[in-house]
């Protein structure tokens, strides 16, 4: 019997059992503490997305293209690609303009038109509102252009911490050159910055990006 009994119970031993017991107790350990890390990650990532940002932005009265008065609350609700150049820029500012615009494009494919591109002159001596409607045609439809004079455009640029130097002693007929910062900002839908893209971004960069950051706000809030 002592023999038919071992047979039944097999290498099931009082010490395999003992180890069972223990494994089992530390798997539970285990799924405890990493269902702990994950939501502790997760609050983590939903802090320092709604209070570590850089404070970049703020309050700011301009002109768009079409004549209307333009302030940061126009912002709001959508989100927006936001870049700072000059409508007389030989070639870095259409190129970035152009990755914004084809980006947005795409963007308008998986959404629909949530994403909102903007284009803000350092140039207020020269880019009128006649010659900024022009340029702003050349790029994404729904590109709005934005002006002011040199007080307004300075405390804009100021506000979203950019940088724009123009040659000293110079006219509204000259040719010069203004030297200004190379990116452009991701403003969410309630003005807060979440990431810039400098030239060494790609435009699928920029699309796989203000993606993850639609679709974690989705998941937050419950809509895009």
């Amino acid at each position: 019997n002592a023999s038919k009994d071992r047979s039944a119970v097999g290498v099931f031993t009082p010490k395999a059992a003992g180890l069972f017991i223990l494994a089992g107790t530390g798997l539970y350990f285990y799924f405890r503490w990493e269902k702990r890390r994950l939501q502790e990650q997760k609050q983590h990532e939903m802090e320092s997305r709604s209070t570590g940002r850089a404070h970049v932005g703020g309050p700011f009265e301009m002109t768009s293209h079409d004549g209307r008065r333009f302030t940061e609350k126009d912002l709001l609700g959508k989100w927006s690609l936001v870049y700072f150049g000059f409508t007389n820029c030989p070639d870095i500012c259409p190129e970035e303009l152009d990755k914004m615009s084809a980006a947005v494009t795409e963007l308008d494919k998986a959404f629909g038109p949530i994403v909102q591109p903007i284009f803000i002159s350092v140039d207020p001596a020269r880019d009128t509102l006649p010659q900024m409607a022009r340029y702003v045609g050349d790029f994404h439809p729904r590109l709005i252009g934005l002006v002011g004079d040199y007080l307004t455009t300075k405390a804009t640029c100021k506000a979203y911490r950019v940088y724009f130097s123009t040659p000293p002693n110079t006219k509204p007929g000259d040719d010069y050159l203004v030297d200004h910062s190379i990116f452009f900002y991701f403003m969410d839908p309630d003005g807060r910055f979440v990431d810039a893209f400098g030239k060494s971004s790609t435009e699928m960069d920029v699309v796989e990006r203000v993606k993850r950051e639609i679709e974690e706000w989705k998941a937050e809030q419950g809509r895009v």
